[in-house]
């Protein structure tokens, strides 16, 4: 009997089991759906997003506005195995097997130095630099040499030049564009200006472009754009797109100096300073002139001048001089009460003071005249001492 009995328990447990389950799934329904949903569009978002692609600027992978996806697509389907790279080992681990490639060259930072650069330009059949900064350009051996920025409000700029990419491509974008000049050719060249938006060396194998808008996906398509940076870039059957990182900062075996981290014209720069320093301080100086004491249109009350007074005895504990302003505060208000006048001395008011008090004159001289405090509660006694004899003496 106890196997049957058991058996006929376990359906009633897996019963209240499910009636459990469907109770907790029908007080919880909204929370179930509002789940669901949000896991379906985080599958959709993730599905549809490349995962091929970054935020860098200029990047090849990049889609957005200030990217460049747009310009390695279209040079991919004309043919040309672009090759991203982000370390320069990589790059010219790359070059090795293909010396005949063509680099593009973001370095934004400035990361790469002398040595790193004249190495890539040695490996690479063509070099191509978008917007270097002062310190790449003299790595790259000064060649090309900065010429300033483009004038605000120029929109476009003409070719200017016999060079074919150029020539070619016709008018460019001229947004947010530097200027180079160098000894090979210099094309897009704004009215009276010597440097252009493009230049080159004189063997044709360093090319610089002043402006990333010209390859960027947002202005990719406008004027000829599009011509200049595919005849640019497309001319070998491989590109290597190089954008360097923190990883290609070279590492020293010593951290640097001051004096190395420093530019040249710092020690110059301090020595003028410090000439302008003095030169202003004697022409500040001679224009102030001497002190002069002029009344203040406003009125002091006398309590607070003297609870100023005391205030800075209490913080630089002038006992003595505390001592000496009650003891002349004391004889003064004492000489005006038994009116002895103002050539009275300490002798004629202790003498009048004792017979007031009927106290002996040398007493009262040892109170008034000899003692001295030393310390602030020797200060604080005696100042309660004199203060009581003024109060006995000017009684009625």
């Amino acid at each position: 009997m106890t196997p049957a009995r058991g058996t006929a328990m376990e359906p009633a447990a897996a019963k209240a089991r499910n009636t459990t389950v469907r109770d907790w799934s029908r007080s919880h329904m909204a929370w179930i759906i509002i789940g669901t949903i949000i896991a379906v569009l985080g599958i959709v978002t993730v599905a549809q997003s490349p995962a091929n692609t970054d935020k860098a600027p200029l990047s090849a992978r990049n889609p957005a506005p200030d990217g460049a996806m747009a310009a390695a697509e279209i040079l991919r389907r004309h043919g040309v195995m672009v090759t991203e790279s982000d370390s320069f080992v990589t790059t010219t681990s790359l070059l090795a097997r293909k010396p005949q490639a063509t680099v593009l060259l973001y370095d934004r930072n400035g990361y790469l130095d002398s040595t790193q650069l004249h190495k890539l330009l040695d490996s690479a059949a063509r070099v191509v630099v978008v917007a270097p900064g002062f310190q790449t350009l003299t790595g790259l051996g000064g060649q090309i040499r900065h010429a300033g920025v483009v004038p605000n409000g120029t929109s476009t700029l003409d070719a200017g030049c016999g060079q074919a990419d150029p020539l070619a491509a016709g008018p460019v974008s001229g947004k947010d564009g530097f200027l180079y000049t160098g000894a090979g050719a210099v094309c897009y060249r704004p009215d009276g200006s010597d440097g252009g938006m493009y230049a080159t060396s004189v063997d044709g194998r360093l090319v610089v472009l002043g402006s990333t808008a010209l390859l960027s996906n947002d202005l990719l398509q406008q004027e000829g754009n599009a011509a200049l940076t595919l005849r640019t870039l497309g001319p070998t059957a491989d590109l290597l797109w190089y954008l360097p990182g923190l990883g290609d900062v070279p590492r020293n075996d010593k951290p640097a100096t001051l004096d190395e981290l420093a530019p040249p014209w710092l020690g110059f720069l301090g020595m003028w300073l410090a000439v302008v320093a003095v030169l202003a301080i004697l022409w500040r100086g001679r224009r102030l002139g001497p002190l002069v004491f002029e009344p203040l249109p406003v009125v002091v009350k006398a309590a607070e001048t003297a609870e100023g007074r005391a205030r800075l005895y209490q913080d630089s504990r002038a006992v003595g001089r505390a001592a000496d302003n009650l003891q002349a505060g004391t004889l003064t208000r004492l000489a005006r009460h038994f009116r002895l006048g103002p050539e009275a001395g300490a002798e004629a008011v202790l003498d009048a003071v004792g017979r007031k008090v009927n106290r002996p004159v040398p007493e009262l001289r040892m109170l008034l005249l000899d003692h001295r405090p030393h310390t602030e509660p020797e200060l604080v006694r005696w100042a309660q001492s004199i203060e009581k004899l003024e109060q006995e003496a000017t009684a009625p």
